[in-house]
């Protein structure tokens, strides 16, 4: 089989490397030159754990090719993945379906035979009939059929949730199609995988529905975790005796600074929208929003509390500006909020990511970067710890204490334990958990 992936971000270049280990011929397509150019270098544009020996193991095997001819890809293929951003539109938070309206487009003149367009980008429902206007409008002696088949990869464990998956949702109520995607799926059929096929407008909305009912049980410990400070309750163990509920689930209780990244940001706000539009709100989902983005000024907050009520003229360290950890993402963090709040009321940061400072440079520019954890702590007035990389799991708690200026650390993801840090002589600010 031979596939085309039209888009090479984050979700077509990971879908099309694990396509091709599946031993299917894939081409994916981007429009921009100097991404391809660095692809076929080997050059893996993002961070992503097991990515680069994926791509070249595949790519040396011939089965992965990329390219800017999107006409010369699509030719002959079997199915041609729609893979491209759908960001928020500016002004009224909408999915922005330019890019993939624009990618359905450019398919219809280039299809030469009967294909599958199917959609993986992340879009609202009624997306895929659209799609299917635009082609049969371009091209109405065409055959071809259009599927919906969302992704379910968390960033930092992508090849192992495409590879092992929970599910694959399918939207297609033709036959044909339905044929093709199992032939393309039939990996996962030998070990099992529940493979759910549903209409067009059921399969776009599971994937909005699955996102947003976890950015709800993140913002649901959260909220728990802001009234266990004022009860005296330890946030981790109401998650752990929640958790082991069947119903309920251990996954996603973890309180925190707020939710971020590519998916649950701009995947809630668009449901949101979307329901609005039809007439039927998500009271709950818009209260999340809400909720999630307050929760980012009041982070800053507690950092301000832990050093006294004020940061004015104090040098803070951050450790962590990604997302969340095993990523470079830096889309929609909790530090692109904290840490401009922070300098706003005259503080100086200085701040180490192991992956994602390159990013962070673009949006962060007026703090300094440093070489390690260590670095950001010469002389701070506190330690901040932002995001839970592993290298940030185990200090040297002596050494630490030796760099700051003050034996201050606000933990926002409480890597660390209240009573360690009390007798290793800090002052310690954790989320959900009583300081002492």
């Amino acid at each position: 089989m031979r596939i085309a992936m039209i888009g090479t971000g984050y979700v077509g270049l990971v879908s099309g490397a694990c396509f091709s280990e599946f031993g299917i011929d894939v081409v994916c397509v981007d429009r921009d030159a100097d991404k391809i150019a660095r692809l076929k270098k080997g050059e893996i544009p993002i961070f992503e754990p097991g990515l680069d020996d994926l791509v070249k193991n595949n790519a040396e095997a011939g089965r992965l090719t990329f390219t800017t001819d999107l006409q010369a890809a699509v030719a002959g293929c079997d199915a041609v993945f729609i893979a491209v951003g759908t960001p928020s539109r500016r002004g009224d938070g909408h999915a922005d379906l330019s890019y993939v309206y624009g990618a359905a487009m450019d398919i219809a003149g280039a299809l030469t035979g009967y294909a599958v367009v199917v959609t993986k980008s992340t879009v609202p429902v009624g997306t895929g009939r659209q799609v299917e206007r635009i082609i049969k409008a371009a091209r109405p002696d065409l055959e071809f059929d259009v599927a919906s088949n969302p992704e379910f990869l968390r960033e930092g464990s992508a090849i192992n949730d495409f590879m092992r998956p929970d599910r694959v949702v399918i939207g297609t109520e033709s036959e044909r199609a339905q044929k093709v995607m199992r032939q393309l799926y039939r990996v996962l059929y030998l070990i099992e995988t529940p493979i759910l096929f549903t209409k067009l407008e059921t399969s776009e909305l599971i994937k909005y529905a699955a996102n947003t009912f976890l950015a709800a049980k993140i913002t649901f410990i959260n909220e728990i975790a802001d009234l266990c400070e004022k009860v005296g309750a330890d946030v981790h163990d109401v998650a752990r005796g929640i958790g082991l509920d069947g119903r309920i689930g251990k996954k996603f209780l973890h309180p925190g600074p707020g939710y971020g990244g590519s998916c649950f940001p701009k995947d809630t706000l668009a449901l949101v929208k979307t329901a609005q539009d039809f007439g039927s709100p998500l009271r709950i989902i818009e209260t999340v929003v809400d909720v999630n983005e307050k929760r980012k000024h009041r982070m800053a907050d507690k950092i301000i509390a832990a050093c006294g009520g004020s940061v004015e003229g104090k040098t803070i360290a951050v450790l962590g500006l990604t997302f969340k950890p095993n990523t470079d993402d830096m889309r929609d963090s909790p530090s692109l909020v904290i840490v401009p709040e922070l300098e706003k009321n005259g503080a100086r940061i200085r701040a180490y990511d192991p992956e994602g400072m390159h990013e962070a440079k673009k949006m962060l520019p007026k703090i300094t970067y440093c070489k390690d954890a260590y670095e950001t702590m010469k002389g701070a007035d506190a330690l901040v710890v932002l995001t839970e990389w592993n290298v940030f799991r185990t200090l040297d708690l002596k050494r630490t204490k030796e760099l700051l200026k003050a034996p201050v650390i606000v933990d926002l993801r409480n890597v660390y334990q209240p009573a360690d840090m009390k007798a290793a002589g800090f002052s310690y600010t954790c989320v959900g958990r009583p300081a002492d």
